[in-house]
């Protein structure tokens, strides 16, 4: 059974659309090829909309900081995980082998972001989005405690930025296997 899903842009209060998409788009990943090369407390919004082709008047219309600017581009790969779960193997469960595999997987074509912030040590932005979305998204569909959806969601986090720190060393199934066998999690 499918259940219908309210998109990130309904819960957090967006009114995205494709046209201003594109240019967030745009401005999130300016910041993170300028993180690569910059620390984060260095760049600039001057930096930013020059590498993004965008005016400051837009940048602003958008955004007030550029910490309000990494949400919004983490927000947007939340909302196209939730678009591509919800079409490929549905949101009725997300503690179960074949959702984790799910997620690394997923997540995994995103690995320089996360990467990007994890060396600029702006883990809190990045766990924060993750608890809002389980406090938003997780919790009024499942009946847990905030505290085990934080532990769940903490702990998958913890082990996907290591298992990419890492360089994908071990295989997909043996990280799942060891998600699985700390969480409780019965393996099909």
């Amino acid at each position: 059974m499918k259940r219908n899903l309210p998109l990130m842009k309904n819960i957090f209060g967006n009114k995205f659309t494709k046209r201003n998409r594109f240019t967030r788009q745009c401005i999130g990943e300016s910041m993170i090829s300028l993180m690569q090369g910059k620390n984060y407390d260095d760049i600039t919004v001057s930096d930013i909309v020059k590498k993004a082709g965008v005016s400051r008047m837009t940048f602003y219309h958008y955004f007030p900081t550029k910490t309000d600017a990494l949400n919004n581009y983490l927000y947007e790969i939340i909302e196209l995980y939730l678009e591509d779960c919800s079409r490929s193997i549905g949101i009725d469960r997300f503690d179960d082998a074949q959702h984790i595999r799910h997620a690394f997987l997923f997540f995994d074509q995103y690995a320089e972001f996360f990467l990007t912030l994890a060396r600029a040590n702006l883990h809190a932005l990045m766990i924060h989005a993750i608890n809002e979305y389980m406090i938003k998204m997780v919790g009024p569909i499942y009946p847990r405690s905030a505290y085990e959806l934080y532990f769940y969601a903490g702990a998958l986090f913890n082990t996907f930025l290591k298992w990419e720190e890492d360089g994908k060393q071990q295989s997909i199934d043996d990280i799942i296997c060891v998600v699985c066998q700390c969480c409780n999690i019965h393996q099909n």
